[in-house]
């Protein structure tokens, strides 16, 4: 995929119930919703965070990815069914499985120049809004 110039990682897009289009009654919750891939399931929500222009979640991944959690910008959410317990984002297993890496010992899930590497990451592979 190409990367767009309107890649906007840390935005939960209009249209998933999550972004400036969420419910009055609030946004959903992706806790422990299961995280499906383009071509299957990834893991589970461990993590999700709403601020403006610094939205992201985490998922572990289990045994999938040795235990792996990996964090993923918010704008790669395609659409969530609470009621079926599903998130669905526009990345492949692959893609997924080879983001950089995130170092727990130095750093915390806000650290600037992890969310840096992740977004320029998932902007290439991202093909837009």
């Amino acid at each position: 995929m190409s990367t767009d110039s309107n890649w906007d990682p840390w935005n939960y897009r209009n249209g998933t119930g999550l972004g400036s289009d969420a419910p009055a009654e609030g946004r959903l919750d992706l806790t422990g919703l299961k995280v499906q891939a383009t071509d299957g399931h990834i893991g589970k929500v461990d993590r999700a965070t709403y601020e403006t222009a610094s939205s992201y979640f985490v998922v572990d991944t289990g045994p999938w990815i040795f235990g792996k959690k990996v964090l993923l910008p918010a704008a790669v959410i395609r659409s969530a069914d609470v009621e079926a317990g599903d998130v669905f984002v526009d990345l492949t297993k692959e893609q997924i499985k080879s983001s950089p890496e995130f170092d727990r010992g130095t750093a915390d899930w806000t650290d600037t120049s992890h969310r840096d590497e992740i977004g320029t990451y998932y902007g290439r592979h991202y093909g837009g809004l």
